[in-house]
């Protein structure tokens, strides 16, 4: 079993790809085996089309990076997303990348009963999200309804079985001071990721 890193962000000079270069930093330091899936790079289309709806049911795609990511996701025991947020929330690419990379079936992502959603991914035992934004964090719990903590980390990521859910949040990143970010880069260098 090993580590996933979904990384979404497209301009390779962000902060969020300073956090991505650390947290691999990190694992080989630590001699995890370690994947990285960037959405972006990878050209991952995240809007469904009509085929890819009709197949969502059935378990089935005709996109291959979701049979990709999906078999990666099975692999996985650890997740790390790293995303900022935007509009309050996590970004398009990453949405789509959860709307079509979750199957609905045995042995996929889910099942759904009439008792709700059962998370198939329980052999991802620790998930980590990693987020930066313009909103320092007080504001995005207190302010804004915290969707990302209430909704993507609590429910989103819980009914699809992943476990032990942490968030790292690097809030007011505009007018961070560069010592503030290599205080937060020197964290995650050094963060025990289980």
């Amino acid at each position: 079993m090993k580590t996933l890193i979904i990384y979404c962000h497209p301009y390779d000079k962000s902060f969020n790809h300073a956090v991505l270069t650390a947290i691999k930093t990190n694992l080989t330091r630590n001699k995890s085996d370690f994947t990285v899936i960037d959405l972006y790079h990878d050209g991952f289309n995240p809007v469904y089309d009509q085929e890819e709806l009709r197949l969502f049911h059935d378990g089935n795609t005709h996109d291959p990076l979701v049979k990709k990511y999906l078999a990666l996701l099975k692999s996985a025991s650890t997740i790390i997303f790293i995303t900022p947020l935007w509009w309050n929330s996590i970004p398009g690419m990453l949405k789509g990348f959860i709307d079509k990379v979750m199957k609905e079936g045995d042995g996929l992502s889910h099942t759904v009963s009439k008792t709700g959603v059962h998370g198939e991914l329980t052999n991802i035992k620790h998930t980590y999200v990693l987020t930066t934004s313009t909103s320092p964090k007080f504001y995005i719990r207190l302010f804004n309804g915290n969707a990302i903590k209430r909704i993507f980390i609590n429910h989103t990521l819980h009914q699809l079985g992943m476990q032990d859910r942490h968030w790292l949040h690097f809030g007011g990143i505009t007018n961070s001071s560069l010592a503030r970010r290599h205080q937060y880069l020197n964290k995650i260098l050094n963060y025990h990721f289980k």
